[in-house]
């Protein structure tokens, strides 16, 4: 398995960016330096986060999310958490 996170990635099982394993060995995000613990995907490469609203869902149940744009740092939980 590579060391590098992926450029776009989903917690949502029905998304195509979903990616259990990856999940699973813990990843972090730091978007515009601060550590977030409430993103849904996020893509470096277009430089955008979504993170939930609360505990806010749609009809659907899923929660409802806001796009964010600005710098998107991944990293895996453990390594250099510096």
């Amino acid at each position: 398995m590579s060391d590098t996170p992926p450029d776009h990635l989903s917690i949502d099982p029905d998304s195509k960016f979903f990616n259990e394993e990856i999940l699973n060995r813990g990843i972090g995000i730091r978007f515009n330096g601060v550590e977030k613990t409430n993103i849904e995907e996020y893509s470096v490469t277009e430089g955008w986060v979504k993170v939930s609203l609360g505990k806010t869902v749609d009809r659907h149940g899923k929660p409802l999310t806001m796009k964010l744009k600005g710098k998107v740092e991944p990293y895996f939980k453990g390594d250099a958490e510096a």
